[in-house]
This record gives structure tokens, sequence and C-alpha cells, in this order.
């Protein structure tokens, strides 16, 4: 009787692709912030789980908030799954919501999946007058942000667009490690987008010691650690506003996302994603995960897609009212 032998092929093309390689991570922002620890933290791991075993090489490329490398791997990258990258998670809303300096379609990226379903806050500086949201009904915040289209700008700017004229933003800060340095010097008062995971695994003894206040955070959910906390959703004074908020930091679901350029091999997109969820459950990632303080609480590529979709499919209405939030006014 002969014997059936069943010939994988296509994972042997995408284990022959991926054989000695090397894949480059490629990271919107600068060394020591959140993104570049997450993007480390998989690059350490993720190898193991593509066919082939390739080497994956974390690489920064910061600038305009991440911006200049969404249009790199849009643009520029080969689109063949040699390259993937991370970027700010509510880029992919860019060219719906502002547009400026975009030169992608989100929903045309090859999306990988999320390792965090991200909440953010805004936060001051102990010496600051502004301790609760209540306090910026009397009192100025200044706060540092990273560049167009990160959360840093975009955050503050729609709370000063739909909840209180009294917080200005100084943009212009390379990466997060940069605005808390200036938060320590004086030049500003506080820091609004910065990923809640972020602030436990990176400035935990500036929680412990007091040196910062939550004022709100900015999601749709409220973590579990911050039951008290009130979410920026609270502010809204009408259904209008409700739904614009919504529609902007609907982004918190991909709280940190990784994609690859758009039109790459099915079978290596497939690969990828395989990969990317077996990273997540592998316990070694986990342990290193748990070492370093960084939360996850995964999303897969396929649901990335339905969220974009969905996202680019809201009403006129609010997507009017959501890109008028994200403008910054001539006042901030």
């Amino acid at each position: 009787m002969s014997q059936l032998v069943v010939v994988p092929i296509k994972a042997d093309a995408v284990s022959d692709f991926y054989k000695g390689r090397q894949v480059r991570l490629l990271i919107g922002y600068s060394a020591g912030g959140g993104y570049d620890t997450y993007a480390r933290l998989l690059a350490r791991h993720l190898g193991k789980h593509i066919p082939g075993n390739p080497t994956i090489v974390p690489q920064n490329m910061p600038g305009a908030g991440s911006l200049t490398l969404a249009n790199f791997i849009y643009n520029v990258a080969p689109k063949d799954g040699s390259v993937i990258g991370t970027f700010a998670r509510g880029m992919a809303m860019e060219p719906l919501l502002s547009g400026m300096g975009t030169r992608f379609n989100a929903n045309e990226f090859s999306w990988i999946g999320s390792l965090n379903n991200e909440v953010s806050v805004c936060a001051s500086w102990y010496e600051s007058n502004v301790k609760t949201m209540e306090d910026l009904n009397n009192y100025e915040l200044i706060v540092g942000g990273t560049g167009s289209g990160a959360d840093t700008d975009t955050f503050p700017i729609v709370m000063g667009n739909l909840i209180t004229p009294n917080i200005k933003l100084i943009s212009g800060y390379p990466g997060g490690n940069d605005v808390l340095l200036a938060m320590e010097r004086g030049e500003v008062d506080g820091r609004c987008g910065w990923s809640w995971s972020t602030v436990v695994s990176r400035s935990s003894d500036w929680l412990a010691e007091g040196r910062i206040n939550i004022l709100v955070q900015l999601a749709l959910e409220k973590h579990p650690d911050l039951p008290h906390i009130p979410l920026i959703t609270e502010f809204a004074e009408n259904d209008d506003e409700l739904m614009a908020l919504e529609l902007i930091f609907a982004r918190q679901v991909m709280g940190r996302p990784y994609l690859a350029p758009p039109g790459i091999p099915i079978d290596r997109l497939t690969a990828l994603r395989n990969a990317f969820e077996a990273t997540t459950n592998d316990p070694e990632f986990i342990a290193d995960a748990t070492r370093i303080q960084l939360e996850l609480n995964p999303v897969s590529g396929e649901e990335i897609d339905i969220l974009i979709s969905r996202i680019y499919d809201a009403s006129e209405n609010a997507v009017s009212l959501a890109s008028k939030a994200i403008v910054k006014s001539d006042g901030m």
C-alpha cells in the first residue's frame, strides 16, 4: 500500500523565505518610551514562532509622532513581509480625521495585531495647581506633546476643544521620555495621552511617591486599576459630543499595533498573524513582559481590520465633529 504524503507547500514557501533572514521591526518613536519597550519585547520572542525562524531586528524611526514611519511603511518599505512596524495607535485614523501629511490608506495596511487594548491618562506634575479635572475650571494646564497624530498631541487638543479651554499644548518633543524630562524641569505641567501601561512600567516610582496626579482616563472603558478616575466620555455635554469622543477614543482598542505594508503575500501575512498570536501565548514572552511590568491584552489582526472598517463607516456628522475636535485652536 502506498503511503500518503502531504507536502505543506505554502508553509515550506514561507519557511524558505524567512530562513536566515533578518526582519526589521520599525518603531515610530525614539528609544526608551512605551512603543519602543513593547516592540523590543516582541522582537525578542516573535522570530521563533515564524516559519524559518528569522531574526527580528528592532530599529527606531522617529518623526512627526510616528507619521514618518507610517508613510514609509505604506509607500517605501518592501511589500514582502521582511519589514513590519509599530506606530501611534491613532495614526490609522489620521487620514479620516485630519489628513495632514498622511500618505496612506489605513484599510490597506496588513494588520498583524496589537499587544494591548490600551487605556491612556492625562496626568499633572505634583507641583501643578491642577490635581483633578475640576481644577481645570480655575487653572491652566500646559502639557507636552511629541507631534501631530500622536496621542500626546491629539488627546489634549480634543480635551481643549470639547471639555475645557484651560489646556495648552507644547509640541515637538522627540519622544515620551523627553516630555517626562520637561515635566521635571518645569517646562510643562503634565502629559496627556500617556498610556497607563507605560505609567505603571516606566514611572511606578512617580506613582508611589505621589509625584503625578492622574486626572482622567482617555478611553471608552475604565482600567481596573483606576476605578475612581473618571472617563473622558463622562464630560460630554450632549449626544453629539459623546459620539465624537467615542469615534476618537476607539483607537485605544489597538493600543500597541503592529503591521506590515499593504499587499504582502497572504501566506506570509497569515504566518505573521499566527506567530503574533503564538508569541502572546508563549510563557517565556509573558514572563518577560511581567518582569519589565508591561501589560498585555492582545488584539488580533482580524479584530483590527474590523475596527478600522467600522471607524471608516462612521456617520458624516460624527466624523465632522471629531475632525474639528482634533484640530489645534489658536488659543492652544
